[in-house]
């Protein structure tokens, strides 16, 4: 594992209180296998996680005047979900500086795009704290940077929403949703899911949240609807 103070330099902190960042990449795991309560980063990542959110929304409300609300929504969900937070760790390299218990390894810990989110989060929580709204404001904005200006409709679309509207156009009934299995361990879940209607498969999809695995399986069924 490598210092903290490299990454800090690397992302142009200067610290009042260096181990609030070694905290805020302490994983939950080191907790447990250490038998101690409240040495890790939960709290500084439900921090982080509401810091992300403002800052999202303020860039977004400010860059895209004649955006509609309901676009402005999807496009915060994502800037802020767990693949685009788990692809900014990677960006600063975030994985080589958390701290873990035994139970999982280095190369979980780089594969593992939910412990790269909360550790993330948790980061943004820390800088907020020790270095103030400003400092957090600009860290965001130019890690999310290429994001906010590259996004395309795709990244937009409520999968969801358009399936249901589109079976509720010719029936009652709507479309639920139903995990039919987990795999990976426990910090490095994928789902998959089924997309039912009146008992109908209509289409599967898989993902690393039960939430993503939804929006696959109904873009999915959309997919072999059209054909």
């Amino acid at each position: 594992m490598r210092n903290i103070n490299e990454l800090l330099k690397s992302i142009n902190v200067q610290p009042k209180d260096v181990t609030i960042y070694e905290l805020a990449l302490t994983h939950s795991s080191f907790n447990a296998d250490a038998n101690t309560k409240h040495n890790d980063n939960e709290r500084l990542e439900y921090m982080g996680d509401a810091v992300l959110d403002y800052v999202s929304a303020d860039l977004i409300f400010n860059e895209f005047g004649e955006m509609e609300p309901g676009n402005m929504s999807k496009l915060r969900s994502f800037l802020v979900n767990t693949k685009s937070l788990s692809k900014y760790a990677r960006k600063i390299e975030l994985a080589d500086f958390i701290k873990t218990g035994h139970s999982i390894s280095q190369k979980q810990v780089n594969q593992s795009d939910k412990i790269l989110e909360d550790c993330f989060e948790a980061l943004v929580g820390a800088i907020y704290i020790d270095q103030g709204i400003e400092f957090t404001f600009n860290f965001i904005k130019n890690i999310i940077r290429d994001d906010l200006l590259t996004f395309g409709q795709e990244d937009l679309t409520d999968y969801k929403s358009m399936l249901q509207e589109e079976m509720q156009a010719e029936h009652r009934e709507s479309v639920h949703y139903v995990v039919i299995s987990m795999s990976g361990p426990a910090h490095d879940r994928v789902y998959t899911v089924n997309a039912m209607f009146n008992e109908i498969v209509l289409a599967s999809g898989t993902g690393k949240s039960k939430k993503s695995a939804e929006q696959d399986a109904a873009k999915n069924a959309l997919k072999k609807r059209s054909v």
